[in-house]
């Protein structure tokens, strides 16, 4: 898995001046049903473990200490928990320290805010010639037993695809990466082209930050950068493994799946008022 969480964050400040974006607290329900927060990396983690995932690389920048430090177990911590008598929480820390000790974790530094393509191409080193999940660390799908992920994998192995993601029916694409794509079964699309933020939506059809690829979107991304733009779009670099003839299925998002978003004060505050 690859995590980017390099981002600086600026349509959130001041709050993020010196914390990441994605280290906001959102409303997690216990397995008793009672909400506690956690950070949402935590939480986005926490169910890429759960279906299985054990190696993970997260893209960091200037100002993302604060992400190496709560993925560093601390049982100095837990000791001091217990002592205070706060055993419970003490538990349910060590549970996510356990997931951390049972994991191979890397952080990979992007040197500078070249944009999502830019982050996505340094975990190059990390993922090698293997297919990877990328999952953007300010986003997450509730799903029962988190079946977009299980839905995901199971469709980029079906269909041997180079590129899968999923997207989303929304009110106002011109906000997001956009899709024009055949339905090739319900839910399904092979896709035709992806416009980053169109003044005139072709589609509804937002794309989510949740991908597989092939290592071929590293070849696509050093082609958008040789452009020698400051910004570098992973959606121009999924055009061009289009343009390339390379197959790029989406999946839709289900009516019973949900999209938690902390990426503006908005979407951030609509997650909240979810959960209360």
């Amino acid at each position: 898995v690859v995590i980017p969480a390099a981002g600086l964050g600026t349509r959130l400040l001041p709050i993020t001046k010196e914390m990441p974006k994605e280290m906001l607290p959102i409303f997690v329900k216990k397995d008793d049903g009672r909400l506690c927060l956690k950070p949402m990396l935590q939480a986005v983690f926490e169910q890429l473990h759960e279906v299985g995932f054990r190696e993970y690389g997260f893209i960091v920048g200037r100002g993302k200490r604060a992400i190496e430090d709560h993925f560093s177990p601390d049982e100095g911590f837990i000791e001091y928990l217990r002592n205070k008598n706060k055993a419970e929480t003490a538990e349910e820390l060590q549970e996510f320290y356990k997931k951390i000790n049972d994991s191979t974790i890397v952080f990979i530094n992007q040197p500078q805010p070249k944009g999502f393509g830019d982050a996505v191409y340094q975990a190059k080193i990390f993922t090698k010639d293997e297919p990877f999940l990328l999952h953007a660390g300010d986003d997450i799908i509730l799903s029962k037993n988190n079946s977009h992920l299980k839905r995901l994998t199971e469709k980029f192995n079906d269909y041997d695809a180079d590129a899968i993601f999923l997207v989303e029916e929304v009110e106002d694409p011109r906000k997001y990466g956009v899709i024009v794509g055949n339905e090739i079964r319900p839910g399904i699309l092979k896709v035709k082209e992806v416009i980053e933020k169109p003044k005139e939506p072709p589609s509804n059809l937002a794309i989510i930050a949740l991908y597989i690829f092939k290592p071929t979107i590293y070849q696509a991304i050093e082609k958008v950068n040789s452009k020698g733009d400051t910004e570098v779009e992973l959606t121009d670099a999924v055009q061009l493994l289009i343009n390339w003839g390379h197959r790029v299925y989406a999946l839709k998002l289900r009516h019973d799946e949900r999209r938690i978003d902390v990426g503006s004060p908005e979407t951030y505050l609509e997650t909240l008022r979810r959960f209360c």
